[in-house]
């Protein structure tokens, strides 16, 4: 079990109120609600659900893990790796900008923090959001599965607060699908752990499109 500081400053991680503007990007949601693939409740849940264990499942969750290790054995050459190969398996330039802002912005926040080593990640590009949460969840104790947990956590809150302003729909039914996305998390992050370094990386048609097309919307909310 985590102690009790190294579970606080989970919940600061994953925290809606870190400030590195996640709440500005839907990764492709908001043009699949405009296209009408998602339309309600349930349509959020399948994408939401689909999304955490075709692509975070097998992309962001691994690669978090093997940041942890590499930051945990001080090895920043091996950090630097998988966070090159992390960038490079954002499909569209919107994903590739969003990775870089968070990871950006999250660097400086975790230096004014005191982690100095983030501080060589603040004029780095590419620099990708996982690469500083893992350098965060190592200088604060905080063990692989627990961060990988609070990382897809706070992805799929930021989900859920995106389908709530775009479907639209209220806050009950907003709770309603943090619940019910639940199991699929956890069974995420078990699927996380177990990937080789060869199977990393799997894309998922539909959310790519959606990304790419969003960037051509006339009218939006977010970035992404």
């Amino acid at each position: 079990m985590p102690t009790d500081a190294a579970l606080l400053r989970l919940l600061q991680l994953a925290s809606p109120a870190l400030p590195v503007g996640a709440y500005a990007y839907s990764q492709g949601l908001e043009y699949a609600v405009e296209s009408s693939w998602v339309k309600d409740e349930a349509g959020a849940l399948a994408w939401i659900g689909g999304v955490l264990g075709d692509v975070l499942a097998w992309t962001d969750l691994p690669m978090l893990a093997r940041l942890h290790m590499a930051w945990s054995a001080q090895d920043a050459a091996a950090a630097g790796a998988w966070n090159a190969r992390l960038y490079a398996l954002r499909e569209t330039a919107e994903l590739r900008a969003e990775d870089h802002q968070l990871g950006s912005a999250l660097a400086r926040v975790l230096h004014d923090l005191g982690i100095a080593a983030a501080g060589d990640w603040l004029e780095a590009r590419p620099v990708c959001f996982a690469t500083l949460f893992a350098l965060a969840a190592v200088q604060w104790n905080i063990a692989p599965r627990e961060a990988m947990l609070g990382y897809a956590w706070a992805w799929v809150e930021n989900q859920v607060t995106a389908a709530i302003k775009l479907v639209p729909l209220g806050q009950a039914a907003g709770q309603r699908l943090l619940s019910a996305v639940q199991p699929a998390l956890t069974r995420a992050v078990d699927t996380g752990l177990a990937v080789s370094d060869d199977d990393i990386g799997r894309s998922m048609p539909g959310m790519v499109m959606a990304s790419a097309k969003h960037a051509q919307m006339y009218s939006r909310l977010f970035r992404s």
